[in-house]
């Protein structure tokens, strides 16, 4: 099946806390000087006297909100990913992880699509940082459509979290009747050969690769886990228990992300063979998106190369 295109994340991030700024005057924006890149400044637009501009300085912009949420604020604080969690990661830990405050960190342009920005505005470890964090609730949405939800739901919920865009459009994976819950696991493909875990937008690419599968008899059960923390425990082992075979896919380094989090679950609950697919322990470059998924081995093709490797191996 062919998917529609959808609008980038960062423009559903944009439009979605615009339209919750118009129903709640305690939604604040504060913009690390980059709104035109991150469309915060969509925001700014609707908003301007609760938009912050707080330029290139991410560990007062982070103590900025950390401030703001005190005093009963609902601060979302928007810069590139590399930023928010690598250069200002102290401010994210101390002042606000540590008291869990109701500061939502939105790292835009993440994983490796950022627009040929250079390998220093590229992070492949921003979940893992964020998920071994404590009280921090990690949110990598698939499309336009889970973002607008994933992004209503950090709002409704009380504590920090870190919410994972990326930077360029994603095909629609679901439709207007889906529902995001926090902490929830979506079934997006019954099969019965193997089980795929996939997040962000790097599962639309899983059920490309599913659907390529399906015409030469690979069956792919393929389960999208948006929240990487809190992880589904009881769906991830469901989920395993299904085929017996599991592989992890994600755009993020395969260490400490989604494959560490769904490896550690079966690991004490389920051992099944798995094996985690996504960007091998390596810094990134700039170059066009199609190139680019090529060489790291997540565009659709090499992941369905990963899985139906991985399958004819453990059959014979």
């Amino acid at each position: 099946m062919t998917l529609a295109d959808g609008k980038a994340l960062r423009v559903a991030f944009g439009e979605t806390v615009a339209e919750l700024g118009s129903a709640d005057p305690r939604i604040v924006v504060l913009d690390g000087d980059l709104g035109s890149s991150t469309r915060a400044d969509i925001f700014e637009n609707a908003h301007p006297d609760r938009f912050f501009q707080m330029g290139i300085a991410e560990q007062n912009l982070l103590g900025a909100a950390a401030g703001m949420a005190t005093v009963g604020f609902i601060p979302f604080v928007s810069t590139f990913a590399c930023f928010a969690v690598a250069r200002a990661l102290d401010s994210v830990r101390v002042l606000i992880a540590q008291p869990r405050l109701n500061v939502k960190v939105v790292g835009g342009y993440a994983g490796l699509l950022a627009g040929m920005t250079g390998k220093t505005h590229l992070i492949f470890d921003d979940m893992a940082i964020m998920r071994a964090m404590a009280n921090m609730v990690v949110i990598a949405p698939a499309d336009e459509i889970e973002a607008r939800h994933a992004i209503r739901a950090a709002a409704a919920y009380q504590g920090p979290v870190y919410l994972r865009l990326t930077r360029q459009a994603s095909p629609v994976l679901f439709d207007d009747s889906y529902r995001f819950e926090l902490g929830r696991a979506v079934v997006v493909r019954p099969g019965r050969d193997v089980t795929v875990f996939g997040t962000g937008t790097q599962t639309v690419r899983a059920y490309q690769a599913a659907e390529l599968l399906a015409a030469e008899g690979i069956d792919v059960h393929l389960v999208h886990l948006p929240t990487v923390k809190p992880l589904d425990e009881d769906a991830v082992v469901a989920a395993a228990q299904a085929t017996g075979l599991v592989l992890t896919t994600e755009e993020h380094t395969i260490i400490g992300g989604l494959g560490g989090a769904v490896a550690e679950t079966l690991g004490e609950r389920f051992p099944v063979p798995l094996r985690r697919h996504g960007l091998a322990d390596t810094f990134g470059e700039s170059g066009p998106d199609a190139a680019l998924l090529e060489k790291y081995g997540i565009s659709v093709t090499k992941t369905a190369e990963a899985i139906r490797a991985f399958v004819r191996a453990r059959r014979t």
